[in-house]
């Protein structure tokens, strides 16, 4: 922590956030300067609260407001932030909109959204109309609709937006792509991710017994569980794609060079929320007389335009580790995460795998061989402390950050297609274009430089 401390003192971070973001013209919000990076919070929940924690370990942020409904967290935040030393922000959340009164603030330069996902479009549109570069947790629309106002919204105001996306800057996950880019897999084909993991116990809380073995949700519920959980009673989709499908959308160039075309999904029946129910409140109690909508298991195929496919998993509903479940396979070999695993033709012996741990030292990302240690404590892993680095070195030169608004629709749309196919036994769905065409000219990011 020490090590967060001191190197947050030094306001000359730049490098670290661009230098994963090539050939981008530098905006004028704050000129380069050495002016803060005027930050505002709407969500400060368990994830905003992540964020405003590691935000307040800079030197380089003044967080000038905070909005959110629950009085509790609120509280929670202005102690963390009078006990770090920083000045005492504008607070917000007197109703659910409150939230447009801290977006009218002149001292307010970014916005970071953690909130609840039916919120994430409408409170990223209304930020990037006031002019605020936005960031967006994940994921970040529910809706083809809304996955086009986001795109529309960031071209009609010239205002950008970050998906925080912190499965990218994963460890594994960028020496993994560091690989792909100096072709050690070869001519990609195939790639497999998902979400795998078991969140029982976070959509069935009855507020008492914390992290245990409730079996409420909606209003007798506490944190997630207040709202996650309808999703699954209401939606047979996959309703989070972006953990698994954002770092495997980064190695295939999804928007740069390449584009999703089309989606096949199919669920499984649901039994695992119902069973939980039974087993830990009985088979009286009134929310186990309830049928969840969502399958246990949704399996999606997604081809591309390069010709890849790609399998895209959602399994949140029964009893399992926790596991993103990635794949990468070329023409020259692949790599498992589960199982810890490698194959590369030539390298390694013939039909046998290799443990993963040498090929990922060997092919460590530069920000991680440099920040390594920087980043310890600062949440899943440290990946937190990267994604918020990216994210508040490209606000405050005012350009394009890593993951846009073209690709916050075009992952996000995996909620909405998926739906559609299950719907329709399997029927495949088109992905709609969110670049218009641009794909084909837009550049893909050199996520590995020369220097950091």
């Amino acid at each position: 922590m020490n090590s967060r401390r001191q190197f947050v003192k030094n306001t000359a971070l730049a490098a670290v956030g661009l230098s994963i973001i090539p050939n981008l013209s530098y905006g004028s919000v704050l000129n380069g300067s050495a002016q803060k990076l005027k930050l505002a919070f709407i969500g400060v929940g368990l994830r905003g609260t992540n964020h405003l924690d590691n935000a307040l370990l800079r030197k380089d942020i003044e967080i000038t407001a905070i909005c959110d409904i629950d009085p509790n967290r609120i509280n929670i935040a202005l102690d963390k932030i009078n006990k770090a030393g920083f000045s005492k922000p504008k607070v917000f959340g007197n109703s659910d909109y409150d939230y447009r009164n801290l977006l009218a603030l002149k001292e307010v330069d970014a916005v970071i959204i953690s909130t609840p996902w039916l919120w994430h479009t409408k409170m990223a549109v209304d930020t990037m109309k006031a002019g605020k570069y936005t960031g967006l947790e994940v994921s970040a629309a529910n809706t083809l609709e809304e996955c086009w106002d986001l795109v529309n919204t960031h071209e009609a105001t010239g205002t950008h937006l970050m998906l925080l996306e912190n499965v990218n800057y994963r460890r594994d996950v960028l020496a993994i792509l560091n690989m792909v880019k100096q072709n050690m897999f070869g001519e990609l084909v195939h790639f497999r991710c998902g979400y795998q993991h078991d969140l029982r116990f976070v959509k069935l809380n009855d507020g008492k017994t914390a992290y245990g073995k409730g079996v409420e949700f909606g209003e007798k519920g506490i944190s997630e569980s207040k709202w996650r959980t309808q999703h699954s009673l209401l939606r047979n989709a996959d309703v989070y794609p972006t953990h698994g499908i954002g770092p495997i959308a980064a190695m295939s160039d999804i928007n740069r060079g390449n584009r999703f075309t089309s989606i096949t999904s199919n669920a499984s029946k649901g039994i695992g929320l119902h069973n939980y129910v039974v087993e830990n409140g009985g088979e009286d109690h009134p929310n186990a007389k309830l049928k969840f909508k969502q399958g246990d298991v949704i399996t999606s195929t997604i081809e591309t335009a390069n010709g890849e496919t790609i399998i895209v998993t959602h399994d949140c509903n029964l009893p399992r580790p926790y596991s993103l479940g990635f794949r990468v396979q070329g023409a020259n070999g692949l790599w498992e995460v589960d199982g810890n695993r490698i194959y590369i033709e030539g390298k390694s012996k013939s039909h046998r795998w290799d443990e993963a741990d040498e090929w990922l030292k060997k092919y460590d990302h530069p920000l991680w061989k440099k920040y390594a240690e920087t980043a310890t404590g600062a949440g899943h892993g440290g990946m937190d402390f990267f994604v918020l680095n990216a994210f508040v070195e490209s606000a405050k030169e005012n350009i394009a950050p890593p993951i846009d608004a073209y690709d916050a629709a075009a992952w996000s749309a995996i909620t909405p297609l998926s739906e559609l196919s299950i719907e329709n036994n399997g029927a495949p769905q088109d992905f709609p274009d969110f670049t218009r065409g641009m794909w084909v000219k837009r550049k893909p990011y050199n996520w590995i430089k020369d220097t950091y």
